[in-house]
């Protein structure tokens, strides 16, 4: 097994696929997570309420969120129809490298031009994930699905946590890197962003493989041929019941991570902890998340994805129980390393199952439903805990109310038939 392994990861394929993780995970972590939430309130909106930037804010995420739900299924079928998977991750990638990268321009006070930038970038960051996913099929098989696809969160966890850390780093003492301020120093690194970003998606554009297709296709076609093909999928519905069960099973305990994920820094800060110490804890994430990726792979090899899946929500409950009762930074510390050993884990095993459910020649298309559900995600969780809180006036109760998420995900995983749903795959299969 070893041996195996150590050829699988030398394989140029994998490793260039796994890049592109390394490459667009320093935008989710370094812009969506860490520095323009802070910053856009701090420098852009700093004329504005917060109650106002934050409604902004708000505004920006939910309208970038909508737009992808609703073409996320007709990009995956355009693709698949016309072979173009890593066409189209180009020109969603590049639409997010710009975007980021023209960041660094927008001056004090600019909030509007900021958000339609950042709007922008995530539309282009989340679409052309569902490119990237689909690749998947490209540079595995039943054999390393599960540790291919871990592979590749793992080099995202490692990548944009070490870009992360540097721009932390930047930020506080930009003297040392000869910028005049933090201001400048947080610009400076939206750019870097966006030049990483670039960079490491050029070996995913050069070494991974992609099937040729039968017929050549311009975009105006490959649209048309794509609003068929989704009509298509609709009507197949009835004959994935497997697949379609684990999406909503996915929907609902991933549904959990995302709340626990976006809800970490708000529920940290109602406990009275310091701001500093939960940038702290997100970096603390990121880099447990790299070796816990690559190890829930492996596990999934003895044991099959699903349990590794339920082991994952099982640590995530206890997590949810610890959050209940913790009052000293140190713990949120520990929860911190808690939420980088699944993290990783329950997205890599997610996807590379999912894998097993669809049909091998049309990855683009099923991924699009599959990342469409991803964006409704971190909808019902932070509202529960909203109503919990406001019922019950306790921070407390309401992280202990994302469980019923995790516990629903798990009983409607338990009823999907992986054997029934590949027979199902193969069917629709040419």
């Amino acid at each position: 097994m070893a041996e195996k392994q150590k050829v699988l990861w030398r394989d140029r394929r994998v490793l260039s696929w796994g890049l592109y993780d390394w490459a667009n995970s320093a935008f989710a972590t370094t812009v969506m997570a860490g520095l323009f939430p802070l910053f856009f309130k701090q420098y852009w909106a700093a004329g504005l309420t917060v109650s106002e930037s934050t409604f902004m804010l708000g505004s920006a995420n939910a309208a970038a969120s909508l737009v992808v739900v609703i073409i996320a299924p007709l990009l995956g079928a355009i693709a698949d129809r016309g072979s173009s998977r890593k066409r189209f991750l180009l020109y969603f990638a590049a639409m997010g490298i710009v975007m980021t990268g023209a960041l660094f321009l927008v001056a004090a006070g600019g909030w509007w031009l900021a958000l339609a930038l950042y709007a922008l970038a995530v539309v282009g960051f989340s679409s052309g994930n569902i490119f990237y996913d689909a690749l998947l099929v490209e540079v595995s098989d039943e054999t390393t699905v599960d540790r291919v696809s871990a592979f590749g969160f793992a080099l995202g966890y490692l990548g944009g946590g070490l870009l992360f850390a540097v721009n932390v780093v930047m930020t506080l003492n930009p003297g040392w890197f000869g910028l005049i301020d933090t201001a400048a120093a947080v610009k400076a690194a939206f750019l870097m962003v966006a030049v990483w970003w670039a960079l490491f998606t050029v070996p995913v554009l050069l070494f991974v493989p992609e099937p040729e297709s039968s017929e050549i296709m311009g975009l105006k076609q490959s649209i048309k041929a794509g609003f068929g093909q989704l009509r298509d999928t609709f009507s197949r519905l009835k004959l994935m019941r497997q697949a379609w069960l684990f999406l909503l099973a996915y929907w609902l305990y991933i549904d959990g991570v995302d709340t626990i994920v976006r809800m970490a820094v708000d529920y940290g800060l109602s406990l009275g902890f310091d701001s500093n110490g939960l940038i702290i804890a997100l970096l603390i994430t990121q880099f447990v998340g790299f070796p816990a990726a690559i190890l829930f792979g492996g596990l999934a090899g003895r044991w099959g994805a699903r349990q590794g899946i339920y082991l994952a929500i099982g640590i995530y409950l206890m997590i949810i129980l610890w959050a209940y009762q913790m009052d000293q930074i140190w713990e949120f510390y520990m929860l911190a390393i808690a939420i980088g050993l699944v993290l990783g884990g329950i997205q890599a095993l997610s996807r590379s199952y999912y894998v097993r459910l669809i049909p091998k020649d049309k990855p683009a298309e099923f991924f699009g439903f599959y990342n469409m559900l991803g964006k409704f995600a971190a909808v019902f969780g932070p509202l529960l805990m909203g109503v919990v809180s406001f019922a019950t006036g306790s921070p407390r109760l309401s992280i202990l109310s994302v469980a019923i998420l995790f516990v629903a995900g798990a009983l409607l995983l338990k009823s999907v038939d992986e054997e029934a749903g590949k027979a199902d795959a193969l069917q629709l299969e040419g």
